[in-house]
């Protein structure tokens, strides 16, 4: 009978003692991960506008790479404490935060334009601060992102044979982005777009350029073999002046002679003579008792001298 009572009573406790260490465990997980998350639960006042707590949500959203809540956060502590001493840390962080959700070049650009935007938006109402040359090499590294997303889509297009769609990309990095690393390229596959286009001289006035400035590039073998089929065959350094007609040549172009009207007996067909010098006096009555035949006369010949002049026009402008 004692044997029973002692096992009963071991029993008992070692179910109390088991049940203590389970309630205590339990407490103390609640305590430490309601310690954790104190920063984003509550609707106090001092939660959503004490700089602390909302940098605090901020950093934890970054390093849970939770980067769209992060942003929220450093743009609602950009709202409220402008002239905090955190401020330029805050509009650091949501340049990164942008940057980080750039994940490749053949995505969507938003995230980098953003970003970009926010690092120049810290070097100019942060001067001089310690994050004011790693958000320079940041701007840097976005252009070279935004440069060789125009590459891959310009060679996309390129492929589809749109080459106007392709030249327009190419065109955008030698433009915008002349300091990045994908110019060789652009510029080699800009050529081709131009002959492609038929724009013979515009193909090789790029292809000069791209000999002079780069002349160890990748496409080099490619490049020559394009610069020998449309028929280039000056040296490099001397076709500039050949490959598009300079802007000043017309003013050496003589003004076309305006054809005079001489004075011929009435009756007889009207003479336009071009050898006339535009100054000749013409005799009024000639020109009166003539009128209907210069109608008939020039009315043909109109037709087919006043065609529309065709002009060039550079890609991507207007005439």
């Amino acid at each position: 009978m004692k044997l029973i009572l002692l096992i009963l009573v071991a029993a008992v406790s070692l179910s109390t003692g088991c049940s203590s260490t389970k309630k205590q465990t339990t407490e103390t997980a609640k305590s430490v991960s309601g310690t954790d998350e104190q920063i984003f639960i509550g609707d106090t006042v001092e939660k959503n506008y004490d700089p602390n707590v909302i940098i605090k949500r901020a950093e934890a959203f970054f390093e849970k790479e939770d980067y769209p809540e992060a942003i929220i956060e450093y743009q609602h502590f950009l709202d409220l404490h402008r002239v905090h001493v955190l401020a330029s840390y805050a509009q650091f962080k949501l340049g990164e935060s942008h940057y980080k959700m750039a994940k490749t070049v053949d995505r969507d650009l938003a995230p980098v334009f953003k970003a970009q935007e926010a690092y120049e938006k810290l070097l100019k109402e942060f001067p001089g601060s310690r994050y004011e040359q790693e958000a320079a090499e940041r701007i840097r590294g976005c252009h070279a992102l935004v440069a060789q997303h125009y590459l891959l889509v310009g060679q996309f297009y390129y492929r589809r044979e749109s080459y106007l769609a392709a030249a327009y990309r190419f065109e955008s990095i030698l433009k915008n982005y002349p300091e990045m690393d994908v110019v060789p390229e652009a510029q080699y596959y800009l050529a081709a777009a131009y002959s492609e286009l038929g724009a013979k001289d515009w193909a090789l006035e790029q292809l000069t350029l791209l000999a002079e400035k780069y002349p160890t590039h990748k496409h080099q073998e490619d490049a020559r073999k394009l610069f020998a089929k449309l028929g280039g065959t000056q040296p490099a350094g001397t076709m500039l002046a050949h490959a598009r007609p300079a802007s000043n040549a017309t003013a050496s172009i003589a003004p076309p002679q305006v054809p005079a009207i001489d004075a011929q007996p009435t009756g007889r067909p009207l003479v336009l003579s071009a050898s006339t010098p535009a100054t000749a006096l013409v005799p009024l009555n000639a020109v009166a008792t003539q009128a209907a035949s210069i109608v008939s006369s020039a009315a043909p010949s109109a037709a087919t001298s006043l065609l529309p002049q065709m002009t060039l026009c550079r890609l991507g402008s207007w005439c």
